[in-house]
């Protein structure tokens, strides 16, 4: 058995459709780098060119916020499960109207 990543639906295309990826074990961050291996690209999508995880995206590791941990250097092992969250912005800013 090994780390599960569950793939957003954003990135799917990237991984050939796979809602989910077996992660090898070690670092969070050495285990997206062995990934982008076999899926070129997906790294540039989480990590940016400082080697941090991009302000809009979070990765959790069994539901803790890698903010919170090691951040890439998270270690990941048997069973372990990451979730990549995008972040979602935008949106109308709503006035209340009160009526009299």
């Amino acid at each position: 058995m090994s780390a599960v990543l569950k793939v957003p639906t954003g990135l799917q295309p990237l991984v050939n459709g796979a809602k989910a990826l077996e992660l090898s074990q070690g670092t969070l961050g050495s285990a997206l780098s062995h990934l982008d291996t076999q899926f070129p690209g997906i790294k540039d999508r989480l990590i940016d060119e400082y080697g941090e995880v991009h302000a809009f995206i979070n990765i959790f590791v069994n539901g803790d916020d890698i903010a919170y941990l090691q951040g890439l250097l998270t270690q990941l092992s048997d069973g372990t499960e990451v979730d990549i969250v995008p972040s979602i912005a935008g949106g109308a800013q709503w006035k209340r109207v009160v009526s009299r």
